[in-house]
């Protein structure tokens, strides 16, 4: 079961980068050549989706970056709009999108957090009852929300369960209070909402930048508002001409997340956005073994080299446990170039092309 589009727009193809292959691979050297092409071609495969420019509040652009405008002692009272599961029923666990109507009291930019206070209480280690902890979510919409109106925000939550073997297999010996809270909540819910936080996965001012985000389950979540305001609101001052290269892992198909979306941007923009992915329950690496996110990554290892040379900014968002193979598959690559990883890092660092947040 393929997830849902949540609003209509239009996407509509920019002018590929002149010297640039359709998946936009091998030809680097080229980027720097393109800053100011931002031509515009209708596309039939999108013209079913209305247009979204025209409805965007473009004041929102002049907002400043906010940070902890609403604190866990003073949330922000919120409502659910909707809820919607979004995996099919062969995923391996439960993940739904989630609306909360904010009234344009918790602006943000895209690649920030909200905190979420589920109600209730618990017994801390001093034995006294207290408020439940905030739970952090990488907020999954633009600035504009869903509905382009600033109005609403977007989550993308997985229900968290764990199971105890000697408990049998029908009821889960604990749930996650937070992301069940939501995963089940009603249109109409009250939220307790803080934040927004972050700066590490900011997008750069250049709409000619150059995107490589690594994503494993609703680590996708910033990368949704990129690629909506990237190709779905395309905002006068963020005409995006750039490159977007997702890297999605997930167990199988049915745990695809947003994919209709994605489909749709690369039928509208073929010649700047891609996206591959590691199933590790239907896929196999080189070496025979179940394709994980790092396996993919690894498969065009010699483009991402050369992209991230020319400037572009890599991404890493999900669970952490991704890392450290995502870091040995690196410090190969970098042994096979001749470089010594640790420089070669904090090379990207020091330039602000590296941005991580893993949980």
């Amino acid at each position: 079961m393929a997830a849902k589009t949540f609003a209509p727009v239009s996407l509509r193809s920019a002018a590929a980068p002149k010297g640039l292959s359709k998946t936009f691979l091998g030809q680097p050297a080229q980027l720097k050549a393109t800053r100011a092409q931002t031509a515009r071609v209708n596309v039939s495969t999108s013209a079913k989706l209305e247009t979204a420019t025209s409805q965007l509040p473009l004041e929102m652009e002049e907002l400043p970056l906010a940070v902890n405008t609403w604190k866990n002692k003073n949330p922000l009272p919120c409502k659910v709009r909707s809820v919607e599961r979004i995996v099919g029923p062969k995923a391996t666990g439960e993940t739904c999108h989630i609306v909360i109507e904010t009234d344009k009291k918790a602006p943000f930019w895209e690649g920030q957090s909200y905190g979420i206070v589920p109600p209730g209480t618990k017994i801390n280690s001093k034995g006294k009852e207290v408020p439940h902890g905030v739970r952090l979510y990488s907020i999954a919409s633009t600035r504009y929300g869903d509905f382009y109106d600033g109005e609403t925000t977007s989550l993308c939550v997985r229900r968290a369960v764990y199971w105890d073997p000697e408990m049998g297999a029908e009821d889960p010996a604990k749930k996650g209070i937070c992301s069940n809270f939501l995963c089940d909540a009603a249109p109409g819910t009250e939220v307790a909402l803080t934040g927004p936080t972050g700066k590490v996965m900011l997008m750069p001012e250049d709409p000619n930048t150059c995107y490589i985000m690594v994503a494993t389950g609703t680590g996708i979540a910033p990368y949704r508002s990129f690629w909506r305001r990237m190709f779905y609101e395309r905002p006068p001052n963020f005409e995006f001409t750039g490159l977007a290269w997702l890297f999605m892992g997930v167990a199988n198909s049915d745990a695809k997340l947003y994919d209709d979306e994605l489909q749709d941007i690369i039928a509208a923009y073929p010649d700047q956005f891609r996206v591959d992915y590691a199933l590790s329950r239907e896929q196999n690496n080189t070496k025979g073994g179940k394709m994980y996110i790092q396996d993919k990554v690894e498969e065009y290892k010699e483009q991402v080299f050369d992209l991230l040379d020319n400037g572009a900014h890599m991404y890493f968002c999900g669970l952490k446990g991704m890392m450290p193979g995502i870091e040995e598959m690196l410090k190969n690559v970098c042994a096979e170039k001749g470089l010594e990883y640790k420089e070669w890092l904090e090379g990207l660092k020091s330039k602000e092309q590296w941005h991580v947040e893993v949980y």
